[in-house]
Order: C-alpha cells, then structure tokens, then sequence
C-alpha cells in the first residue's frame, strides 16, 4: 500500500479532523502556512483525462504540469494501456494531486459530466481553438495516446473539440507539452472568470488539509490510531439510549 493508500484509508476510517489533529503538531508553522497557501489555489473545476498514455515519462511531466498549475487531480483512462509515470520525474508531487484511473473513456466522461464539467477533445485541426474553450463552467480537457490520440469512443463523449494554436509547420506538440499549454491557459482564465485563485469547498479542503499533513509525518498511521483511542469517548445522552429490555 503506498503512503497515499495508506493517508486516504485513516482519512476515512478516522475522519479528516482526527488526522489533521494528530498530524499537526509534528509539522513546523511554515509548512502549514505553506499547505493553506497551496490549499488557497487549489482548483477542483478545471480538469485533464488522459486517455491510454504509453510514455510513462509523457505521463510524469503531464502529473507535474497538473500539480504544479494548481489543479486538484487527474483522470486516466486505462482501456488499452496502464498509466504509468516515472518517478524520477514526478520527483514526488503524484502525493499532492488525486489520480482517478477509469477502465473506458465513458465511465470516466459519466463521472465527470456528474459534476459538472463540460469535457473539449483535443483534435488536431478542430475549428474551435484552445483559447475559445468557455471557462464560465467547470471543464476539462481531453487527450489521447501519443501514437494515434483520442479513440472515436472518447471523441464521440466529449462535449466538444478543440485544437492548440500553432504558427510553425509543426502539426503536434508532445503530449506532456500539450497538458502543460491546456491547463496553464485553462486554469489562468477560469481563476480570472472565478476572481479568486482557489474554488476548494470546506469539506474537500478538510480533507487535502489532512491528507497532505500526514503524508509530511513519518509513521503517520501508528500516530492517528494512538491519538484517537487517547481521546475521551462523547457520553451517550438519555435520548440516544437503547431502551432496556422489558
């Protein structure tokens, strides 16, 4: 079970509250204000699907660019290949975002289409332009394998499509290169649009606030459980009672 496995499983077990609380006074007073400042631009509606990734170092620089862009996460789509990422690349900050792996493009556009998001194919040639993409909803952007790009599957379940200005005579940027465009330009016009750098609501900012304060605190499980059977246990009032039994 890796590290974030392991954070995500006390979150739920435990609650975000109880792992904050334990996790917190092991962390210096500069690390949690830097945690709030990143918590303070994090963007949960600005999203990227990447659909059968083959290069796993295309699939680091893209986990990267997402972090580092400040969005909260990234889907993949594993139909015909596993997402890999090497982590020389990465250099870790897999830690910080969400990694939402989907079997089919479908299952993953359902998910999203759920929230809210309206989802752009990345398509060489489309009419309408990157730059075009309406940011007054949440949205995401799609693309494909590095070899023959989007399925017709997974065009057929985007809303739209788009292609990235280009003025050379090259016909395609790399695909991490394509990410890193998307979702600085995506991410800088949706903050403008939202007129504030971050859209976390309270409950899932509670809950990266957790998640990353323990995934600082080596030995973070032992910690948790030992903190939670320290605390007093609520009495039980009158009316939350079970009735004796006659």
């Amino acid at each position: 079970m890796s590290s974030e496995q392991q954070v995500e499983q006390l979150i739920e077990e435990f609650g975000a509250d109880a792992v904050e609380r334990a996790a917190r006074p092991l962390l210096s007073d500069e690390r949690v204000e830097r945690i709030e400042g990143v918590l303070d631009s994090r963007l949960s509606s600005v999203g990227v699907v990447i659909e059968n990734l083959h290069d796993p170092h295309n699939g680091a620089a893209a986990i990267r660019s997402v972090e580092a862009c400040g969005l909260a996460g990234l889907s993949v789509v594993e139909e015909a290949e596993p997402f890999r990422a090497q982590s020389g690349v990465t250099i870790g900050c897999q830690k910080w975002i969400d990694l939402e792996r989907y079997s089919t493009f479908p299952a993953c556009a359902d998910a999203l289409h759920e929230r809210g998001f309206a989802i752009y194919a990345a398509v060489p040639g489309a009419a309408i332009s990157l730059d075009d993409i309406d940011v007054s909803r949440p949205v995401a952007i799609a693309i494909g394998n590095e070899h023959e790009g989007l399925t017709d599957a997974a065009i057929a379940a985007c809303d739209g499509q788009f292609s990235i200005p280009m003025q050379g005579f090259t016909q395609s940027f790399n695909l991490s290169v394509s990410v890193a465009l998307c979702v600085y330009n995506l991410a800088k016009r949706r903050r403008e649009h939202l007129g504030r750098a971050g859209d976390l609501g309270e409950r899932e900012r509670a809950r990266l606030r957790a998640r990353w304060y323990a995934l600082g605190v080596r030995g973070i499980d032992g910690i948790v459980r030992r903190f939670v059977s320290q605390q007093p246990r609520s009495p039980v009032s009158p009316e939350t009672q079970a009735p004796e039994e006659p």
